[in-house]
């Protein structure tokens, strides 16, 4: 039965990504910083949790391990990890810098360098997540863009690194989705309709869009697409509304 190490899955996107995956017999290690929510989802899904920094090398080499060692394999390893800072450069601090390249890109990094390794004998998929900033050049969305910027570059060379042993490195880059995160944003009407009408659908994205996405990456019937990034924008990232007559 598959085996899977979730970071970041006590958040709106991982906690969807969380239940998508959980199916009878499959284990998937919920992991996160926060040990309160983790503690709750892992009770409602029957599964197994793990306090865990991501941004710690060594603590996601051994959480990996960890979990070959308990269980014979890994079979997916998805990184929901992820934070936003809306300012201009010239606005960022080096604490912001630091912390969101941190949260974003280090911790992405440090997933693939501890998972690809267990994977090399049985093949295995890596998820990480992005953002439509990356394509659609938001204005204020200077540090988030460079970090996941890092993130699809990360995909593409590790894509070409480890699938030779059957490993998949993809992402999704979401538009705005209605998480804890974004709520504050969602409640001003004033800057919900700007940037709804950002998304030619016409609609913000609800965790369950982009965990579906997440899920389809992950599964073995899906074992010929690698080094993509898979927009789950509402058409953010490439398309633009009509003008208004």
């Amino acid at each position: 039965m598959p085996v899977h190490l979730l970071i970041g899955a006590a958040g709106g996107i991982g906690s969807a990504v969380a239940r998508a995956l959980t199916e009878p017999g499959d284990t998937v290690l919920l992991t996160g910083r926060t040990a309160e929510p983790l503690e709750q989802l892992a009770a409602e899904l029957d599964q197994p949790w793990q306090q865990l920094d991501a941004r710690d090398f060594q603590a996601v080499d051994d959480a990996v391990s960890g979990l070959v060692e308990e269980h014979g394999q890994i079979d997916g390893a998805i990184n929901c990890a992820g934070s936003v800072v809306l300012k201009p450069a010239h606005l960022t601090t080096p604490q912001d810098y630091d912390d969101v390249i941190a949260t974003n890109l280090t911790t992405a990094f440090a997933l693939v360098r501890a998972a690809a390794p267990q994977m090399r004998k049985t093949g295995g998929s890596i998820v990480l997540v992005s953002t439509a900033a990356v394509s659609a050049g938001l204005a204020n969305h200077e540090v988030v863009a460079a970090a996941k910027g890092g993130v699809e570059g990360l995909v593409r060379a590790a894509a070409a690194t480890y699938g030779a042993r059957g490993i998949r490195v993809n992402a999704v880059a979401p538009g705005l989705v209605v998480t804890p995160q974004t709520q504050k944003l969602v409640d001003n009407e004033r800057q919900a309709d700007a940037s709804r009408a950002m998304h030619v659908l016409d609609r913000f994205g609800q965790p369950e869009d982009v965990a579906s996405a997440i899920t389809w990456l992950v599964h073995p019937d899906n074992t010929w697409v690698t080094g993509q990034v898979l927009g789950v924008d509402g058409g953010l990232g490439h398309v633009r509304t009509r003008m208004k007559a």
